[in-house]
């Protein structure tokens, strides 16, 4: 490849990110217009899906101990349990896509 055609890519991928840098910062202007009510709703419902991720996690890594060892049944409610957790944090995430998608 010449050194005309590799500058002409570095040139096309440096416009590029700078396209997606103004992208993000208009981005980030847009969503500091919400109130600090809104905001802090937001920090909390990704806290809480990030938990209750956490814990379904944990009850799917111990449901599965319980199986290596030939206790179903204990695998079992295990496994309900994570579900659950799963579902809780499915719909802290949905509450939060519902007010951004409103936002926008």
């Amino acid at each position: 490849m010449n050194s005309n055609a590799t500058a002409s890519k570095k040139e096309q991928s440096h416009d590029s990110s700078v396209k997606n840098e103004q992208s993000n910062n208009s981005s980030e202007k847009k969503q500091s217009s919400e109130s600090p009510e809104e905001n802090q709703k937001g920090i909390e419902n990704h806290k809480k899906a990030a938990k209750h991720y956490g814990e379904a996690a944990k009850h799917h890594l111990e449901a599965a101990k319980h199986h290596e060892v030939g206790e179903h049944e204990k695998a079992a409610k295990s496994t309900i349990i994570a579900q659950g957790h799963g579902k809780l944090a499915q719909e802290a995430q949905a509450e939060n896509a519902k007010s951004h998608a409103l936002r926008n």
